[in-house]
């Protein structure tokens, strides 16, 4: 067996794989992979009509920020992230609204479960997401494959 490095001194990604365990560091905190979730006990509150949204360059409604925004699944209100003014995090302590999808890279964020939700699994926010991609990119989000699709199903009793 090889000698340990010192304390003191560097070692590589692998050096630490083999002393961790792969699957620790390749799928742990810090591999800064995040899996959103296929079920939120929150979807409840999402908006009847999230197939008319406002379009991904719309400003925060408070500051006018042109970036960096958050749609309401809940109101269809625009704000922006916690990295510019905190706009959907204060609505959401407001309002208890906390269900948001981001203009920047369309995932879905629940505050409440403290969790990226995955949208394109979920029925409840697949035509929020089509939407949303619709309207940045101008064309039809790429198809998930099949195991996705299953995965939403099971957990939906479907």
């Amino acid at each position: 067996m090889a000698d340990k490095a010192p304390a003191s001194s560097s070692f590589d990604v692998s050096d630490r794989a083999t002393e961790e365990g792969e699957d620790e560091l390749l799928y742990g905190a810090e591999s800064g992979w995040v899996e959103a979730r296929t079920w939120c006990d929150h979807l409840a509150s999402l908006c009847s009509d999230l197939i008319h949204i406002p379009a991904p360059d719309t400003p925060c409604n408070r500051c006018h920020h042109p970036s960096e925004n958050w749609l309401c699944l809940c109101c269809k209100e625009v704000l922006c992230s916690r990295f510019v003014n905190k706009h959907m995090l204060q609505h959401y302590e407001q309002t208890s609204d906390c269900l948001a999808l981001s203009f920047s890279d369309l995932s879905v964020w629940c505050f409440s479960c403290d969790s990226y939700i995955d949208a394109q699994v979920l029925p409840q926010l697949q035509p929020v997401y089509e939407t949303a991609y619709i309207l940045k990119f101008g064309e039809p989000p790429p198809i998930r494959n099949v195991e996705l699709q299953n995965v939403a199903a099971s957990s939906t009793g479907n």
